[in-house]
C-alpha cells in the first residue's frame, strides 16, 4: 500500500493541465432588427452540445464550429488563450 501512494505521489508531480476553447459562429434562429444577419463570433470552454443547450437550444440558435484549440496550464483562467491559427501566416501556406 505504501509503494502504491509513493508511485501516485510521484506521479502526481509530473501532471498539466489544459483545457479546449472552441470558436463558433451563433446564429439566432428568432430574429430581431438589432441582430447582425451574419451571426456573432464567439468563444467558449463549452463543446457545441452544450454550447447550444446551454444558451437556448436548437430552436432559438444555431452554431457553426469554425476552429477549436487547447490552451495549457491552469484551468481556472479567465481569460481564454490566444488562437495559435493567428500566428500562420499566408507564406507559410504557400
Amino acid at each position: 500500500m505504501k509503494v502504491l501512494l509513493i508511485t501516485l505521489f510521484i506521479f502526481s508531480q509530473n501532471v498539466s493541465a489544459e483545457y479546449r476553447v472552441y470558436q463558433y459562429l451563433i446564429k439566432n434562429k428568432i430574429t430581431t432588427a438589432s441582430d447582425q444577419p451574419l451571426g456573432v463570433l464567439k468563444l467558449s470552454t463549452l463543446d457545441p452540445v452544450s454550447y447550444q443547450a446551454y444558451h437556448g437550444g436548437r430552436s432559438l440558435i444555431s452554431i457553426d464550429l469554425l476552429r477549436t484549440w487547447i490552451c495549457p496550464g491552469n484551468t481556472s483562467k479567465k481569460v481564454i488563450c490566444p488562437s495559435p491559427y493567428t500566428e500562420i501566416r499566408e507564406d507559410d501556406l504557400l
